[in-house]
């Protein structure tokens, strides 16, 4: 009798998607119309133009960024175009709504860069936890995209899964 340590989820021909690999770097801040209303609720054109061009639009270098107001107020789309212009040049990444919205679209943009030919036929376990935060939406657009390929798909880690979808042999 061997005393040999066998690894079975090595040899078990499971393929784990970890998407944390598709986390997009980068820092994402909000850009919240709010404190640009007359008294939270009214937006003065003037005034709103004035700010468009003196504020310093060079602080979102790099950064996603969301364009939202957490006011309740009605808020012409133009002033929203008009951040998204201004924002343009500088940022990775605009995006009308909240972090939420923002982090989908990037997992969605970084999702549709994945051939899901490679995984035909293939058992495939997409990693649960980690140290990034990877949003349930993104979860749910990998199950739905790996879904037609893949032979079996299960959610956690290869030693302990949770089966999700089992192709149906003909």
């Amino acid at each position: 009798m061997s005393n040999e340590i066998v690894n079975k989820v090595a040899s078990s021909g499971l393929i784990t998607i970890d998407l944390e690999e598709y986390y997009p770097k980068g820092e994402r801040v909000v850009f919240d119309i709010k404190p640009l209303l007359f008294q939270e609720l009214i937006l003065k054109e003037k005034d709103f133009r004035e700010y468009i061009k003196q504020h310093d639009w060079a602080q979102y270098q790099n950064k996603f960024v969301a364009v939202t107001c957490t006011a309740d107020a009605i808020v012409p789309t133009w002033a929203y175009m008009l951040i998204g212009i201004a924002l343009e040049p500088y940022a990775k990444k605009v995006v009308f709504g909240t972090k939420d919205t923002l982090e989908a679209m990037l997992f969605h943009e970084a999702l549709e860069q994945i051939n899901f030919e490679l995984y035909k036929d293939q058992r495939v376990v997409v990693k649960g936890c980690g140290n990034l935060p990877v949003t349930t939406h993104a979860y749910v657009e990998l199950a739905n995209a790996l879904r037609p390929y893949v032979k079996s798909m299960m959610y956690g880690e290869p030693c302990s899964t949770v089966p999700l979808y089992k192709a149906k042999t003909t």
